[in-house]
């Protein structure tokens, strides 16, 4: 349900170690009954994300749904290691298989919710089908589920504007050095020929757990048929009016709301 009162939220950082690198996480833990019984939120962050970039959403998230909230970089971004190389078609599916086994192992996590933000949200359905047994809980925010027109033109867009050194700095400011490897496998990987078959639909198959969606009308990297598809007889599909590519910034209230009382009830 939506929060009624502030709940106090403890912060934690943490290092998990991966096969190439180590990961930075950080943790939101409300000082409420019963939270660490609960299964915990975790976020998939989106191409150009990290933790830093979701600001305040993960403590409101943690104080609204009294669920511990885990959120991590990438390896590759923000404060995890450097990636070894070019993140490669199979990038949404293999998080499931080698960062979320490492992270549960790492913060003692059994069962959980999945929760993610454009390709995070694609991260979060695969980690769902992986785990349906560990998965309480799907929430996708923005997610894609295959290469439509409209997000290759985005990013087409995206593309030339991160030539500005300009735009370049500001992404650096939470990604350091590894900033334009960041832009690169973000867009080379989503327009090259080899992604272009990409599709969810075989994860989506595979999952068994309630099933949230919520997308902005006016989404710039996705039409309204990615969040029908990903909640098409599974859950519930939310469409936000006036909102754009990132609701839980732009809408941050509602999205708190909707999740909360989602969770609630799944």
């Amino acid at each position: 349900m939506p929060e009624t009162s502030p709940v106090n939220v403890e912060e934690a950082e943490w290092t998990i170690p991966v096969e190439d690198g180590r990961l930075f996480a950080k943790t939101w833990t409300p000082q409420a009954p019963g939270a660490e019984r609960a299964a915990p939120v975790l976020l998939f962050h989106d191409s150009l994300g990290c933790v830093a970039l979701w600001r305040g959403f993960p403590a409101r998230l943690a104080s609204a749904t009294g669920r511990r909230v885990i959120a991590y970089d990438r390896l590759g971004f923000g404060r995890s290691d450097p990636h070894p190389g070019r993140v490669g078609s199979g990038f949404v599916a293999r998080e499931a298989g080698h960062a979320v086994p490492a992270l549960c192992e790492r913060l003692r996590i059994s069962d959980f919710v999945a929760c993610g933000h454009s390709v995070g949200g694609g991260m979060a359905i695969e980690t769902a089908a992986r785990f349906p047994a560990r998965c309480r809980a799907l929430v996708t925010i923005a997610a894609q589920t295959f290469a439509e027109d409209r997000t290759l033109a985005g990013i087409r867009a995206a593309r030339g504007e991160f030539q500005d050194p300009a735009n370049l700095a500001r992404l650096a400011k939470y990604h350091g050095d590894k900033a334009r490897w960041v832009v690169d496998a973000w867009t080379e990987t989503w327009l090259s020929p080899d992604f272009a078959q990409w599709t969810l639909e075989p994860a989506l198959a595979a999952i068994r757990c309630p099933v949230l969606a919520i997308h902005g009308d006016r989404d710039e990297y996705g039409s309204e048929i990615h969040p029908r598809r990903i909640a098409a007889g599974r859950g519930t599909a939310h469409i936000l009016p006036d909102t754009g590519h990132v609701p839980h910034r732009e809408r941050e209230d509602a999205v708190v709301g909707m999740i909360g009382r989602f969770l609630a009830e799944a």
